[in-house]
């Protein structure tokens, strides 16, 4: 091989012991000895030293002494020093440096490149490790004697064994992440860089190793975070989706079918406004224990936001999805105890089936939840399968929505009142407010088409408002226009019942309209009272105290009656009209049960839904006080009232 320039002989440069090329001011080699040559593996000319060596970095470090890999030979490391000779031509020297030489090189040069990092060391090859320093040592928490003989098995868990001597190919560019063990047992995470520097036919391994153990924690919190919902460790929405695409696709290929449910915890707001956020906190996390433990391999729950959660369940068919329904909504029925509070729940549950009512995630999730729309204002323990005509029946219930928004504000509503007669006397004792639309355009609509959805609304709490303070109102008008005093009863809804500022709106009620209290009657159902017990009780005396009667309606129709007859205080007892079918046995039974329980605890007992001759003749036999029906009179308006109190 041939040079453009001889600083020194040939015969000369083949005899050093170094490694020795002369390059320009471009790199450009220009000449050198055979032993260079050989060490580069050089096999032509006119090439630049920048094609085996980084020629910048020798620049950079001119007349030191350097490590540098080979360009062309990966994990082959030469010693280099570039020395200025002349002021466009430079000499070249090369050695190759022994193991030891090596790692003290590396070693010092890594030490000052991370000494302000909690970064350690360490040296091995295929069979031991070789070196390590002091920082290796305390991050497994070994002293660096304790430390001497150790195996890689001592120091990494199984399952990251494997991935560290799998990846001796990575040179310095990648960091792996393994599970190390420190010396009292506990796990930490560990970041490596590996470096490898070929030792004759040895290769040896360099490493940094860092403790990225808050790193990784925070990064499996963010992972969390992304796809978990924090309270109740479900599944969010966003893991829920992205399940559920992955469900219809398999579902596709197997022409299977799969159901999705939303499902609403009724009465959770009231409860969660009555006692609070941490309160309604424990009752969510109590909800979600109770459907994890319905999941099988072939269910997926999670958590869609507030008091409503998503179920997927997979292969499935009519059967099954009814079944699913029924599951969830039985498993609500036992009481939830926290904070020594027994809490009733119901659940109200939308479902849509895929392929029927939607191919994709958000459409099939989207009808399920206007499947629930339809059903949650009833706020009772049912489910529903999304059809087309929903769709129709939700813009229905938004325009009616809006109507009934108008109808509040332009005084639509108006007030029936049906009497309640005495049985022993026959006179009237009292009168039940029952409030009518008359819509501009529909004419009248009946209350259970829109109290449903006033519920959901909440315009139940204005119209509320309205109700308790127009029955005041006739009431004592009837009184001031010379009519012997009545009680008006009203019902009060779950959502008035939950305000905190009830007391204080009924004491504003019946200072306004100047009505005595003990003319005043509220209605609550059983079911309502048995949703929170402890908050129920004490609301309840809050209002006895003003002297405000209270009854419980549909009576009969709980779970555990007989057992609010003693604790309540409550005047009366509103017996289900579903009891005063004549031809059946059991329910005459229980009529006289109620009766009997209700005289024992001083308290009187109205059947309502009283129709005919013989329904009363039975209920005067068992000592039943007050009767309410169309065998004595249908829901009157005002006028009508007047004239039915005038001829009583």
């Amino acid at each position: 091989m041939s040079t453009k320039i001889e600083p020194i002989h040939r015969n000369i440069l083949n005899h050093l012991t170094d490694s020795i090329l002369f390059v320009d001011r471009h790199g450009q080699i220009i000449g050198g000895n055979k032993q260079a040559y050989t060490i580069l593996n050089i096999e032509q000319e006119n090439l630049i030293v920048d094609y085996y060596l980084d020629f910048n970095k020798m620049l950079n470090h001119l007349n030191r002494r350097i490590i540098l890999e080979h360009k062309r030979v990966f994990g082959f490391n030469l010693e280099v020093m570039l020395i200025k000779f002349k002021p466009d031509f430079y000499c070249l020297i090369m050695t190759q440096p022994s193991l030891e030489e090596t790692a003290s090189d590396v070693k010092q040069l890594l030490k000052t490149y991370m000494h302000h990092y909690p970064e350690g060391i360490v040296m091995y090859n295929k069979r031991e490790i070789i070196d390590f320093d002091y920082v290796f040592c305390s991050l497994f928490g070994y002293s660096y004697g304790e430390m001497k003989g150790k195996k890689w098995q001592d120091l990494l868990f199984p399952h990251s064994l494997e991935k560290w001597l799998q990846q001796k190919m990575i040179n310095g560019d990648t960091g792996i992440v393994v599970s190390a063990k420190r010396k009292d047992g506990t796990m930490f995470y560990l970041e490596c860089t590996v470096y490898c520097y070929q030792n004759s036919d040895e290769a040896i391994y360099i490493a940094i190793v860092r403790d990225v153990t808050q790193r990784i924690a925070n990064e499996k919190r963010m992972e969390y975070m992304a796809y978990y919902d924090e309270l109740t460790d479900l599944p969010n929405r966003h893991f829920f989706h992205k399940t559920l695409e992955g469900a219809i696709k398999e579902a596709k290929e197997n022409d299977e079918q799969i159901a999705v449910y939303v499902m609403d915890v009724n009465y959770f707001k009231e409860i969660n406004d009555t006692l609070g956020y941490a309160f309604g906190d424990q009752l969510l996390k109590a909800c979600a224990r109770r459907l994890k433990k319905l999941l099988e391999p072939d269910k997926f729950v999670a958590r869609l936001g507030g008091d409503e959660f998503l179920f997927l369940l997979r292969e499935t068919n009519q059967t099954k999805t009814v079944s699913l329904a029924e599951r969830l909504i039985n498993e609500f029925k036992h009481p939830v105890e926290i904070e020594n509070y027994e809490i009733y729940l119901s659940v109200s549950i939308g479902i849509s089936i895929f392929p029927e009512n939607g191919n994709h995630a958000s459409e099939l999730i989207r009808n399920a939840d206007s499947a629930l729309y339809v059903i949650r204002a009833n706020q009772t323990n049912s489910f529903n399968i999304f059809d087309n005509s929903i769709t129709e029946n939700f813009r229905k219930m938004l325009t009616m929505e809006y109507e009934l928004r108008k109808a509040l504000h332009e005084n639509q509503f108006e007030l029936h009142y049906q009497p309640q007669k005495c049985l022993k006397t026959e006179c009237v004792i009292g009168l039940e407010a029952l409030i009518r639309w008359r819509h501009p355009i529909r004419g009248m609509i009946s209350p259970g088409e829109f109290i449903p959805l006033a519920e959901k609304t909440g315009l139940i709490i204005e119209i509320g408002d309205w109700v308790l303070r127009e029955a005041c109102r006739q009431n004592k008008q009837w009184q001031e226009d010379g009519h012997p005093p009545l009680v008006v009863s009203v019902n009060l809804s779950p959502k008035q019942l939950y305000q905190d500022k009830l007391l204080n709106r009924l004491e504003k009620i019946l200072d306004e309209t100047k009505l005595d209290p003990r003319f005043l009657e509220l209605e609550i159902t059983e079911n309502i009272a048995m949703t929170n017990e402890t908050h129920i009780l004490n609301m309840l005396t809050d209002i006895r105290k003003l002297g405000v009667n209270v009854s419980i309606d549909d009576f009969g129709t709980g779970y555990s009656s007989f057992r609010y007859l003693s604790i309540f205080p409550i005047n009366k007892i509103k017996i289900d009209r579903m009891f005063m079918d004549e031809n059946k046995q059991r329910n005459q039974a229980i009529v006289k049960s109620i009766i009997n329980m209700s005289h024992s605890l001083d308290m009187k007992v109205i059947a309502e839904g009283v129709e005919t001759k013989e329904q009363i003749c039975f209920l005067q036999r068992e000592n039943c006080d007050e009767i309410q029906g169309f065998y004595f009179s249908k829901p009157l308006p005002p006028s009508q009232v007047t004239q039915f109190l005038q001829g009583r």
